[in-house]
């Protein structure tokens, strides 16, 4: 790998911005919908039948969109929708997590064609940029040979201010600060043209199940997901709300209350690193909750009693959100296998019933359906967000449904 850059073809598939407002509506809602006819894309958008044509045959000319299978009524010609082609485009996601990196290979409608991981102790920079730069080859190599140019860019998932997490001492403490001067985009450009595109955490794990997830009818809702640590996002208007500085939805910061009055976070009742430590005090390897594929049935008494502390925070932090934008519901992963996911989101509704909502339109309690892997996929489709779908906080009227 030494001396060698990732390239790909300059092509309008690697170009940020250059889509226009209509064509991002019509890929925003087949990427949504599936496979859409022209007649009803028009009615939906409000433009006409020729224009909405002309648009689906310039992308399908670039590869973008293709036919769909036909569908036969009663009466007349059988109506030909449209959809995404799944080989449009391609796109590249890196996660950075408190015990494992994750590098996602996507496709244009969120199919992962490969993925690839790393552990270690902590995530040290030359560690994780060496991992991407070793594991972007292989991935690129994923993508059929006459396709690679439609590598459209390098999603990359990082928590929020990642340098003050650590418990290090000395040289490696030192090392691990290092994060606070890093350059991600500089440090990726040693290696590859792709252009780079940063997002939290967990706003990418609330991206991924805007996306990809089952798509629940709710146009506004806050999002939490659990990982070592427990993080959050926003979503308005059918789009995921990132902030002025890319930190909305810090979910993990809200203020709570210790059982003595002390002052505490979210992340400090509600994360998996205290399972972890659980387990440890009661002399178990707290190493196997990180395996794939998840299996937590071997502590469930511990498991049991960590649903029941995390539930009672995310019940009493569901309703706080809520006193600030009326969210129609709250949707909660993690990485975690899907029972404790269950059971997690049932305990959260149980204790939501007892708590003091006077003056609050109690939110429904969803369980979302990406799972451990929503980082990873929500880094990737990052690119794909910027370059070909539409931002509905970002001049759409609200009242149009996407």
């Amino acid at each position: 790998m030494d001396g060698t850059r990732i390239r790909t073809a300059s092509t309008g598939v690697n170009q940020s911005g250059v889509r226009d407002h209509n064509e991002r509506l019509l890929l925003s809602i087949l990427q949504m919908a599936g496979a859409v006819s022209a007649a009803e894309l028009a009615r939906q958008t409000g433009l006409s039948k020729p224009t909405v044509s002309t648009i689906l045959r310039t992308l399908e000319t670039e590869g973008l969109v293709r036919r769909g299978e036909p569908v036969r009524g009663k009466i007349g010609k059988p109506s030909l929708p449209m959809e995404l082609d799944p080989d449009g485009a391609f796109s590249i996601g890196l996660k950075i997590g408190r015990r494992s990196a994750d590098l996602v290979l996507l496709d244009l409608v969120g199919t992962v064609r490969a993925q690839s991981r790393t552990s270690y102790d902590y995530p040290m920079p030359d560690a994780v940029f060496g991992f991407l730069r070793t594991g972007l080859t292989d991935m690129i190599e994923q993508i059929p040979p006459g396709l690679r140019d439609r590598a459209c860019g390098i999603g990359i998932a990082t928590p929020f201010e990642l340098w003050r997490w650590h418990d290090l001492v000395g040289i490696a403490a030192e090392k691990f600060r290092s994060w606070r001067d890093v350059d991600f985009a500089a440090e990726v450009a040693a290696f590859s043209d792709l252009p780079v595109f940063i997002v939290n955490d967990a706003t990418a794990a609330c991206r991924a199940e805007r996306l990809y997830g089952r798509h629940i009818e709710h146009r506004d809702y806050a999002y939490f997901f659990i990982g070592s640590f427990i993080g959050g996002g926003v979503v308005l208007n059918g789009t995921v709300y990132e902030g002025s500085q890319g930190n909305a939805g810090a979910l993990g910061s809200m203020r709570s209350t210790g059982p003595l009055g002390e002052a505490q976070q979210l992340i400090d009742v509600a994360s998996i690193n205290l399972l972890e430590a659980r387990l440890v005090e009661a002399g178990l390897d707290p190493s196997a909750i990180w395996q794939q594929p998840q299996d937590w049935s071997a502590f469930s008494r511990h498991v049991d009693a960590w649903i029941g502390q995390t539930a009672q925070e995310l019940a009493k932090a569901s309703l706080s959100i809520c006193s600030v934008i009326d969210f129609e519901a709250i949707v909660i992963d993690g990485a975690f296998p899907t029972d404790v996911r269950d059971r997690l989101v049932e305990r959260t509704r149980r204790y939501l019933l007892n708590q003091d909502k006077r003056g609050l339109i109690e939110p429904s309690i969803e369980a979302g359906s990406i799972g451990h892997n929503a980082r990873g996929i929500g880094a990737a489709s990052s690119p794909f967000f910027s370059q070909f779908l539409l931002n509905t906080n970002a001049g759409l009227s609200a009242n149009l449904r996407i």
